[in-house]
């Protein structure tokens, strides 16, 4: 789907500047497949995948975007915890957006890491023609090195969803994506970053629509494939067969695949919701490919029925199902009994 309307929420998210919150995190989480039929077949080996973040042997990553109440740092960390209360246990990836030069890492940044998470860090810097050319620079080596500093992995996905049509005067052709992504790493590996897994994320329709492979860096620049999985706008579609084209395509690659963002609108109804997610688990579980899957638990700015994703109800309870699947714990983080 479109994000235009939802970037403008995640900008003024990101331009929050908090200063002297002191954020007391309790989580209280004490105590305790083959490839679908009909469809391609992934790679019979991945690539051990990045030092940073190796891909689980068996299952996939778990995680979330989360929306605060308010766009404070307690309230970030409150959203995250309800959430996690809620499911019963910690996620594994909490997903992050940062806009340039919001400041990194926030207070509530530093305690999901603290908390045992791993931050899926989603970063806007949009000119793809100024960063080949090194004008931005100073920033990018600014980003290494609180990256570096952090001193724990990192997910990153710089300018995710760059196939979308609102995004071209920006990301410009292909080749200025490309060029720009190579230069972004060049500085990381003269910073001496080593903690960053490097994830290239379009969107799963873009597979179709918006000649998404032809961003793609390549095999060497890239630790992890991914794609922002939405059903609309349009008649009902499962994930199934919104994310098909995606998996036949990084079925030629082998790198472990995340699904970094992916939702089912309110519009489809309570019932309808649920199965949506059952079916999702299912796919996942089906595609060993698929080693991380992170949910867009929001709603997007101005949003309709059709663009609300917000876990409530039976879809949250089908979500707490799989967050209690062993298959989506691969860290054997502890679980709480519900």
């Amino acid at each position: 789907m479109s994000r235009g309307r939802r970037l403008t929420g995640v900008a003024a998210i990101a331009a929050v500047v908090i200063a002297a919150v002191v954020v007391v995190i309790t989580i209280g989480l004490d105590g305790s497949g083959g490839s679908l039929k009909g469809h391609s077949t992934p790679p019979t080996s991945l690539s051990p995948g990045p030092a940073a973040i190796p891909a689980p042997a068996q299952g996939a990553y778990f995680g979330a975007w989360v929306k605060p109440v308010l766009y404070n740092q307690a309230a970030y960390v409150g959203a995250v915890d309800t959430l996690q209360q809620q499911i019963g246990r910690r996620l594994d990836i909490v997903h992050v957006y940062l806009q340039q030069p919001a400041a990194f890492p926030t207070s509530s940044e530093r305690a999901y890491v603290r908390q045992g998470s791993m931050l899926l860090v989603s970063w806007a810097l949009n000119d793809s023609r100024g960063i080949a050319a090194g004008q931005y620079d100073a920033w990018i080596r600014q980003r290494a090195q609180e990256l570096k500093a952090l001193g724990k992995p990192v997910f990153l996905e710089w300018r995710w969803e760059m196939d979308r049509p609102n995004m071209r005067s920006e990301v410009g052709s292909p080749a200025d994506y490309i060029a720009a992504w190579k230069h972004i790493r060049q500085v990381f590996a003269q910073q001496q970053v080593t903690n960053v897994a490097w994830v290239w994320c379009p969107t799963a329709r873009g597979f179709t629509t918006n000649n998404a492979a032809a961003y793609y860096p390549g095999n060497d620049e890239v630790d992890w494939v991914c794609a922002d999985a939405y059903p609309g706008p349009g008649p009902q579609r499962s994930f199934a067969d919104v994310i098909q084209p995606f998996l036949n395509w990084a079925a030629q690659h082998p790198k472990p695949i995340m699904i970094g963002e992916f939702g089912v609108p309110q519009s489809y109804g309570e019932q309808a919701r649920a199965q949506w997610l059952r079916a999702a688990e299912q796919t996942v579980r089906s595609h060993r490919q698929i080693k991380a899957l992170v949910y867009f638990d929001s709603n997007t700015t101005g949003s309709s029925p059709q663009t609300s994703f917000a876990l409530d109800a039976g879809p949250l309870a089908v979500f707490r199902g799989i967050a209690d699947n062993q298959y989506f714990n691969p860290r054997g983080v502890p679980v709480t009994q519900h």
